[in-house]
């Protein structure tokens, strides 16, 4: 199900729908499996006696109980979990009769970092950090696809929904310049450079467009 367009503003454009990653369904997985093969055993061997008989219905229970209320309900909200990024906002949503939402502006975005374990670089799944100004503050999203790429979007997107903001003769960052500024942030998350030289640098870049 892609997230309803209905909800966008006139001018507002979708950049990137996204479902959390695969990895999430990794456990609910397993314990579905479990469940299952704990509970054919069970049926399987048929406990003798009343006792055996209430065993077995109450491992079952509890078996069923572990289904619904963890592995169906994480596949709901998994399937109902949207990452938006538009040319205005990043919103988050989730869930199938209840709903949540948040959103965040682009313009109030602060900082916009992610983090890879090895085994989640290798996946291309991760954990993004959006620094936000107000209350809300620091926002973790999990399970993210490509975060890296993720980062880049929303990082040129604030840029060019800054400017329109501010009303500035473009009205949005050229390719050249966007290149220039994805190029200074590689060099700052690699350590090649520091923040100071990097926020200097961007308001070289910004100042003289």
């Amino acid at each position: 199900m892609a997230f309803p367009k209905r909800l966008l503003t006139t001018d507002e454009e979708l950049i990137l729908d996204l479902r959390p990653h695969w990895i999430a369904l990794v456990g609910p997985i397993v314990v579905a499996v479990l469940v299952f093969a704990v509970g054919g055993w069970l049926i399987a061997i048929r406990p003798d006696g009343v006792l055996g008989t209430v065993m077995l219905i109450a491992v079952l229970a509890v078996g069923l109980f572990i289904l619904f209320f963890y592995c169906v309900r994480t596949l709901v909200r998994w399937g109902t979990s949207h990452f938006v990024v538009t040319n205005e906002r990043v919103i988050h949503r989730t869930g199938l009769i209840s709903k949540t939402s948040m959103e965040i502006p682009l313009d109030r975005l602060q900082n916009v970092r992610f983090h890879q374990g090895i085994f989640e670089r290798m996946i291309g799944a991760g954990d993004l950090l959006l620094e936000s100004a107000g209350e809300r503050g620091d926002n973790r999203f999990s399970d993210i696809r490509n975060p890296e790429h993720v980062q880049k979007v929303i990082y040129e997107h604030a840029e060019a929904f800054t400017m329109r903001r501010q009303g500035g003769v473009r009205q949005e960052a050229s390719p050249s310049m966007t290149q220039e500024l994805q190029r200074l942030a590689d060099l700052r998350d690699r350590g090649a450079i520091t923040e100071e030289e990097f926020q200097a640098q961007k308001a070289r870049l910004l100042g003289g467009s």
